[in-house]
């Protein structure tokens, strides 16, 4: 199914089977892997890890059919720059450029094109995935092996490794016109938002990409983007520069964008959180250099502070409190997302937070399940937005770490939403099995890792082993 098995794809194939093999028999499996854009702390090991380095790459593509056959170590960075000289890119481009295929595929992935393309997963045609018995089998939704198929979304490596996937493409223009429409209530932008989820169009013209920002519940923005063929007359933006692209929300109407510097807008500044490194300040940009402007920096400099805790340990000094990370990204249902931004604005000292509509392409849930996709709980036909949110807040005299990330959770359950689970989650295990697939996911994980070679989702997720 789709694009060639090429020899090179077959040998990356064979390489990751062989690394399997040389683990320590029965040993758990830990994948070897230079980048993480993972936000919750792992124990360090010495024991060898599976290298899946060869399964990287694009290699094949059907440009008429829209299918390319690619590794699933590929970071989006190189999926997008070995695609787009063709005219083509995945449906769905993760924010940060060395998010993987294959991360994306298992954990969370999403992006302004959510709203008519769904989530990165969505997109798959056809996967082949190293299990926990180090058997390498070929999943799609209709084969032998669609219940590991339908499970793979949201298992966070918990039931096998992606090595390939054949994923469909949509054609790019050289241009993307972007509008940014300012707004001084929440319920007046979710209207807005839920009028271009249902058109794909706002005020007569086409809207391709959709997301926003909220800096406060009296000013917030709405970004509607289009393709186009042209420049239009316009300059195009460069935010490489003095000035974060979040900030050029705020005082222009419109703007214009290369297609790569659109799909890494937020790349540049990790979204806003480059400012926590002092990336922002005017003198500091000056100095440094452009091509390390760049969330995968920002994400080295974040991970050596916490091995050594050095400016913790500067603060305490100060007599500052302890503080406690809050990064989540939360999908809440479209009618309740101005009451939880309303909730979350007066609770969580955190601004700014964005916004990323999305719905799910699928028409039907999967059989047995009351979703297309048991382990990521979103309804089919129903419009959410996701709400991004990646800071620190002060624990209070008599507070414990998690006690905020908590009270999240709770108020996304209560309104119907759910979380990603790229960082840190709090969950009790039977609560968390009731909102994760548990049911679902036992007799996958009994079929592919019989050995119990992986670690289950609750210990990636939540005891983060």
């Amino acid at each position: 199914m789709g694009p060639a098995r090429t020899p090179d794809y077959e040998a990356a194939v064979r390489s990751a089977r062989e690394s399997f093999t040389a683990l320590p028999p029965g040993a758990p499996v830990r994948l070897a892997k230079r980048t993480s854009n993972l936000f919750r702390t792992r124990p360090d090991t010495d024991a060898p890890r599976l290298d899946l380095s060869a399964c990287q790459g694009v290699f094949a593509v059907d440009a008429e059919a829209g299918l390319a056959r690619v590794g699933g170590l590929t970071t989006y960075e190189r999926l997008v720059d070995e695609l787009l000289p063709h005219g083509l890119m995945p449906l769905v481009v993760p924010q940060l450029r060395t998010i993987t295929i294959g991360g994306a595929v298992v954990g969370l992935g999403i992006e302004s094109t959510s709203f008519r393309n769904g989530l990165p997963h969505e997109s798959v045609v056809e996967m082949d995935v190293l299990t926990g018995d180090g058997e390498v089998v070929t999943a799609t939704a209709t084969n032998e092996h669609a219940d590991l198929f339908r499970a793979m979304a949201n298992s966070y490596g918990s039931l096998g490794y992606t090595l390939g996937l054949v994923i469909e493409l949509e054609r790019t223009s050289p241009w993307v016109v972007l509008e940014h429409h300012r707004f001084e209530e929440l319920d007046a932008l979710t209207t807005v938002v839920g009028e271009v989820m249902a058109t794909r169009e706002h005020a007569g013209t086409r809207v391709d990409f959709v997301d926003g920002v909220v800096f406060s519940e009296g000013e917030s923005y709405l970004t509607l983007a289009r393709w186009s063929d042209s420049a239009e007359g316009m300059v195009p933006g460069d935010y490489t520069g003095t000035e974060p692209f979040y900030r050029s929300l705020q005082h222009r109407r419109r703007d214009l964008l290369t297609a790569k510097d659109y799909l890494w807008r937020w790349d540049t500044d990790w979204f806003w959180c480059s400012r926590a490194f002092g990336a922002q300040r005017p003198l500091v940009r000056r100095l440094w250099p452009r091509r390390l402007l760049r969330s995968d920096v920002y994400w080295r400099i974040m991970a050596f502070e916490q091995r050594h805790g050095w400016y913790a340990a500067l603060q305490r000094r100060r007599g500052r409190p302890p503080q406690e990370r809050v990064i989540q990204d939360v999908e809440i249902p479209l009618d309740r997302t101005a009451d939880f931004l309303r909730w979350f604005l007066r609770e969580v000292p955190i601004e700014p937070v964005w916004l990323c509509p999305v719905r799910l392409r699928a028409t039907e849930p999967a059989p047995g399940a009351a979703t297309p996709w048991p382990l990521y709980p979103m309804g089919v036909g129903e419009d959410y937005v996701n709400v991004g949110f990646w800071s620190a807040v002060d624990i209070p005299p008599g507070g414990r770490y998690g006690d905020t990330n908590r009270a999240i959770e709770e108020q996304v359950t209560a309104l119907g939403g759910h979380k990603g689970l790229y960082s840190e989650a709090f969950y009790d295990e039977a609560t968390f099995r009731r909102l994760y697939g548990g049911e679902h996911l036992d007799p996958v994980k009994a079929r592919y890792d019989p050995g119990g070679r992986l670690p289950t989702l609750y210990d990636k997720a939540v005891r983060a082993r």
